[in-house]
């Protein structure tokens, strides 16, 4: 899209106001660090200017996000205003779950209590073997 093709928004703003970062400064360093592509694009500038009907995707809370730009919004509100604002084209699912290298950890059944030194021991081993 051309710059001339109608109102935008920096795109680190937009995060924000849609909720996708806590912070306006979380939202620049995701930008920054070209972690954001818009319409297939890597974007490595937090004032790229967003237009309504632009798709991002980034990776947020572990899972890789497909969004459509539906409006631009004019303040960081409530959530029910931040959703309004995109929609979402790959609702977060197992697959798209980024990976994870944190073990897993021992299974317990419910309303055992704590592990004893012994068993916290074993516990332990296993998780070294891996």
């Amino acid at each position: 899209m051309t710059d001339d093709a109608g109102p935008g928004l920096r795109l680190d703003k937009w995060l924000w106001f849609a909720r996708f970062c806590k912070s306006r400064s979380l939202a620049t360093k995701l930008c920054t660090e070209g972690r954001v592509r818009v319409d297939g694009s890597t974007v490595n500038k937090a004032h790229f200017t967003v237009r309504p009907g632009q798709v991002l995707t980034f990776a947020h809370g572990g899972h890789v996000r497909v969004i459509r730009v539906v409006a631009l919004g004019t303040r960081r509100g409530p959530a029910p205003e931040a959703q309004a604002l995109y929609e979402d084209l790959a609702p977060p699912t197992r697959e798209s779950r980024l990976p994870d290298d944190r073990p897993v950890p021992a299974a317990r059944d419910r309303g055992t209590g704590r592990p004893t030194k012994k068993e916290r021991r074993a516990i332990d081993r296993l998780m070294e073997e891996e």
